[in-house]
């Protein structure tokens, strides 16, 4: 929901680094594997309970996710199958912080834990549904051009999931209360993208067949 006030923010201050990356060869692929084994140590680190370093690996990850895809549009090289690893690689992120604090306290944290989970796989199953869906038929993604995959706008975006990851770290005795609120709000994204995702298509598929009734009555 966040994103498209966010992101034009962020973009001009990614420019400086970019440039110094391109200019010492570093690939956007190579930022993309980086950032994902940083935020893969923030699971050791909340399972031990080290909050603050976890933390630490999470901004971090975040920080070079979005310099990745700057680099790769700065050097003109932004690829499919730079979009798939970087977008996969992100999923699996996400599920491993909450699995990180279920390590941690899995009395305590599991059923929440285990909810904010089952709702990241209906929040990423609707999202990449969808993006195959609107590849098919080229559908325009105006607010977010810069992304190598259609995103279907909903109540939880990047970045409400990370103000929740950096609450968890800063309120870890909370995470149970968090989690479930966090769940809430990412099944109601759901809800809204499988509704807003069907009629979309459904109305793609239906502007199909009429022209194509239009083009018969035409010959």
């Amino acid at each position: 929901m966040l994103d498209k006030f966010i992101t034009p923010v962020i973009k001009p201050l990614l420019t400086p680094p970019i440039v110094l990356l391109n200019k010492r060869g570093v690939t956007a692929n190579q930022l993309t594997l980086v950032g994902f084994s940083i935020g893969l140590l923030a699971v050791p680190l909340l399972a031990f309970q080290y909050w603050y370093a976890a933390l630490a690996a999470i901004i971090l990850n975040r920080v070079i996710d979005g310099l990745d895809g700057a680099l790769a549009r700065y050097a003109n090289n932004s690829t499919s199958a730079g979009g798939f690893l970087d977008i996969t690689l992100d999923f699996l992120f996400y599920a491993a912080i909450p699995f990180g604090f279920i390590l941690a306290n899995p009395e305590q944290n599991a059923v929440a834990g285990s909810f904010l989970l089952a709702a990241f796989i209906g929040t990423g199953s609707s999202f990449l549904a969808f993006a195959i869906a609107a590849e098919k038929f080229n559908l325009e993604k105006p607010q977010f051009k810069y992304k190598s995959f259609y995103y279907l706008n909903g109540l939880t975006e990047g970045t409400e999931t990370i103000a929740f990851f950096v609450a968890f770290c800063l309120w870890p005795q909370y995470f149970s209360a968090l989690a479930t609120v966090f769940a809430i709000a990412c099944v109601i994204t759901i809800v809204t993208r499988i509704y807003g995702g069907y009629h979309t298509l459904k109305q793609q598929e239906a502007n199909i067949l009429t022209t194509k009734d239009e083009m018969v009555k035409n010959d």
